[in-house]
């Protein structure tokens, strides 16, 4: 996997995390146990540091940077496919759907889920256990009983993956 040290700074990842061969880790990053950085996702703290919390993962081609100071991905938190993540705070257990965007100074409360394709603009707070939707996210409504299933067993899902590409990944050089 690509991990670059810059200006002194260098990633460090827990031995329990699971880094994919094709995720780019740039300056000071931090990925605690468990947690998983799938294909093509890239974490660059050249600002700033970037915090990716134990059990979280961040999914293929998902961007996390940030302008200053610490982004924090919380514990378990699912980040998903094709994301940008920009210089916010995610909390416990939150789910980002898919192409989504959460920008600068965002907070995302725990158990809260960003609607897939959602953008949630600069300053914005998204409550616990709330889904937010549309682009800018402006309607947000209390979590579903099957939105409140993926935001509770996602992480768990990926925990589990994670282990199996650990364990059964194989380069195929032709």
């Amino acid at each position: 996997m690509p991990m670059f040290a810059f200006e002194g700074s260098r990633p460090n990842v827990h031995p329990d995390a699971w880094i994919a061969p094709t995720a780019t880790l740039v300056g000071d990053v931090t990925v605690e146990a468990g947690a998983s950085i799938w294909y093509g996702a890239v974490l660059r703290a050249d600002f700033g540091r970037i915090l990716v919390r134990e059990g979280a993962n961040i999914q293929d081609n998902a961007v996390v940077h940030l302008n200053e100071g610490v982004c924090e991905i919380g514990k378990n938190v699912t980040v998903g496919h094709m994301c940008l993540v920009h210089d916010c705070t995610v909390g416990e257990r939150a789910l980002i759907g898919n192409c989504s965007t959460v920008l600068d100074r965002a907070v995302i409360g725990p158990r809260a889920l960003v609607a897939a394709g959602s953008v949630v603009t600069p300053d914005m707070e998204v409550p616990e256990e709330t889904i937010a939707m549309e682009s800018p996210a402006k309607k947000q409504v209390p979590l579903s009983d099957s939105a409140r299933t993926w935001v509770e067993h996602n992480a768990e899902v990926y925990q589990e993956l994670a282990k199996r590409h650990r364990a059964g990944i194989e380069r195929i050089d032709e």
